[in-house]
């Protein structure tokens, strides 16, 4: 009978150091500065229009500002009730979800704008006669919802119309606004004007695209935070508005390259019609450019709110100084 080898205590924990050590190199080096976890979420779904996040990450910008980046995706009243009770760091809204937010006492801040003009829009056929927001009326309007920007933005194109909803036959149709429009079940239908133009022209449907852009300047998608975030952790949202604001810069300079980025984020997007995809990001980039990439606009968020007060969503006017903030893009 063999007898059993026995490694004395001292020599043992001197082994398994080397061990540890070669399994992992890095150990013997000197640990970089551990990442911010920044948890994000933005848009019902993962598409192409959330580029520059994916090229924030995926290009290192988040890294370089020292934090690491989580995303999720929920509808925009639920993502800044998230925000709002503090559940959540970040979200990508629009601006009438803050003023509403606020109303109702939540301490969200808007402190990047990413979008520098409201993409909503009304898409009527070329030959329609439907050109501008005066001739909506007595037409049949399909809408995805009564709810959300797009329904901001068309009665902010009817009032530039000098229109109610009286005015027009308003039907809800979901997302179907393609389908409506190229099978001639709807007049003109509200959609995206850096989406389901591109789609219809692919299809070959020639529209006329009635811009909100056209008529009023409004607050749109940004990056929001709150209170509570700013008053204790201020240097987390000014690397997060950088982080942001390179993956922004990044995608304006190179849309091809953040289409394939975009790929490791958006299922199906390989599979999906590449120019059509392409034409999607780069009528975005549209929206997005500005001398100053983030910078919010006074004129903006008094015209959001003056629609938001017609509409009778807000009972009263706001404290606008409260709501957004230029500083964290200075």
């Amino acid at each position: 009978m063999k007898r059993k080898a026995y490694i004395p205590i001292a020599l043992m924990i001197v082994l398994l150091s080397v061990s540890a050590a070669c399994a992992n190199p890095q150990s013997q080096q000197t640990q970089g500065p551990s990442l911010d976890h920044v948890h994000i979420t933005m848009g019902y779904r993962p598409d192409i229009q959330f580029s520059p996040l994916y090229m924030a990450i995926e290009e290192g910008f988040a890294e370089e500002e020292g934090i690491e980046i989580e995303i999720t995706h929920l509808p925009e009243t639920e993502a800044v009730q998230l925000v709002g009770v503090d559940e959540l760091q970040f979200a990508i809204v629009s601006g009438e979800q803050v003023l509403l937010a606020r109303a109702q006492g939540l301490p969200v801040v808007y402190v990047m704008a990413w979008w520098q003009d409201y993409p909503v829009a009304v898409a009527a056929p070329k030959g329609s006669g439907i050109v501008t927001p005066s001739d909506f009326e007595g037409k049949r309007i399909g809408i995805p919802g009564l709810y959300g920007a797009s329904y901001i933005g068309f009665r902010a194109l009817l009032t530039s119309g000098n229109l109610t909803e009286d005015d027009v036959q308003l039907d809800v149709i979901g997302y179907t606004q393609v389908e409506a429009l190229s099978q001639g079940m709807e007049d003109a239908v509200v959609v995206y004007a850096n989406n389901e133009p591109i789609q219809l022209a692919k299809l070959g449907v020639s529209v006329n695209v009635i811009r909100v852009a056209d008529y009023v300047h409004l607050a749109s998608n940004g990056l929001i935070t709150n209170e509570k975030t700013l008053r204790e952790n201020p240097d987390l949202v000014r690397r997060m508005v950088a982080a942001f604001r390179k993956g922004v810069a990044a995608t304006i300079e190179d849309p091809e390259h953040a289409l394939e980025v975009s790929k490791r984020y958006v299922d199906g997007l390989d599979a999906a019609d590449q120019s059509v995809q392409l034409g999607i990001l780069e009528t975005s980039i549209e929206f997005w450019k500005g001398e100053n990439v983030g910078h919010s606009d006074k004129n903006a968020w008094e015209n959001m709110q003056q629609v938001l007060l017609d509409m009778d969503l807000l009972q009263a006017p706001l404290d606008l100084e409260q709501a957004y903030t230029n500083e964290y893009v200075e």
